[in-house]
């Protein structure tokens, strides 16, 4: 078993049976105005149809993209449900909600992911927060440090963010509400110098996870990704083996920009996992299969509300079945 396996669990089922309860009714809820949306435009394409033919793919295919879904995604889906019309002969529209089902579930990574209660008793676990200004990445870290105190962990925020204002102090308040330790300097610092402090502090403190926030400037600025490299380097003098973990933060409400950001961002740095936000507040969560489908990086968490618990651990099996809910 790997490091990153000891720190988090498989699968929901690891939870006792009122946990997974009302982990699924959390998830159920905030996906809500998502599922209204995306269902609603497929409830809308296959009306009065008996069964699937060009017509029905063809508005299948349109209900898909306004979705935000993406095109490139919708393609693949509609080619794959092509295939199973084509070999199966006859398909009616009921079970059209099953195969699409099984081909939505298809597009993400296998590995699913949830926080564990083990962590590597001699090396802190470091993760790097990545991500535009407004996507939500600090208080994804705040929920995060939330959750891994609760898992028993204990952690330290490295305040990297040296540039937005106020950036530093957000940080520090949310530490504080949190109950875990920080290491920060002055606005305008060097990030790379924060977070080398931040490591050498957690590693002489036994902690189990390091946070390092990071600058949120436009994801195309080139010197932004020249300051996630030099993090890099500064933090392996400490930790050769760090990061652990880059997890780039997205604001699902904010559709095919997040995809945008996503091919940014993979195109400059080594994202490991996602952490994707504000989906309770959106009908365009569908952008979460684009993402998932053309980057093949995991999503870690999805974030839908605003209380601390409201980060939770990606499933792909339960997020598909609450986004169909009680279609079958």
């Amino acid at each position: 078993m790997g490091f990153f396996d000891k720190l988090f669990k498989k699968n929901k089922t690891d939870l006792p049976p009122q946990e997974q309860a009302i982990q699924q009714e959390v998830l159920d809820a905030g996906l809500l105005k998502t599922k209204e949306g995306f269902l609603g435009k497929i409830a809308r394409a296959i009306t009065g149809k008996s069964k699937v033919d060009t017509d029905v793919l063809d508005s299948l295919e349109e209900a898909l993209i306004s979705a935000d879904v993406g095109v490139a995604t919708t393609i693949k889906i509609i080619e794959k449900i092509e295939q199973r019309v084509a070999k199966d002969k006859y398909i009616n529209t009921t079970e059209l909600n099953s195969i699409l089902k099984q081909e939505i579930q298809s597009l993400f990574a296998n590995e699913q992911v949830t926080i564990e209660t083990a962590t590597d008793a001699n090396t802190p676990y470091v993760m790097l927060i990545v991500g535009v200004n407004g996507v939500g990445k600090t208080t994804s870290i705040a929920k995060l440090a939330y959750s891994l105190k609760q898992a028993g962990k204990s952690v330290l925020l490295g305040a990297a963010d040296t540039f937005r204002a106020a950036a530093v102090d957000q940080l520090t308040v949310w530490s504080q509400r949190v109950g875990v330790d920080i290491v920060k300097q002055a606005q305008g610092s060097d990030p790379a110098a924060v977070a080398f402090d931040a490591v050498q502090s957690g590693v002489a403190k036994h902690v189990d996870v390091i946070m390092i926030d990071t600058a949120g400037r436009l994801h195309n600025k080139a010197h932004l990704m020249d300051e996630l490299s030099k993090i890099k380097r500064v933090i392996q003098k400490v930790i050769p083996t760090a990061p652990h973990e880059v997890l780039l933060v997205l604001d699902g409400s904010t559709g095919q920009n997040a995809l945008e950001q996503a091919k940014q961002f993979t195109a400059a740095t080594e994202v490991t996992g996602l952490i994707i936000t504000k989906l309770d507040g959106s009908a365009k969560g569908g952008v979460v299969l684009a993402i998932a489908d053309q980057f093949s990086i995991p999503v870690r968490y999805i974030g839908i509300g605003e209380k601390m618990t409201d980060l939770i651990p990606f499933n792909k099996k339960d997020f598909v079945d609450s986004l169909f809910g009680d279609i079958t």
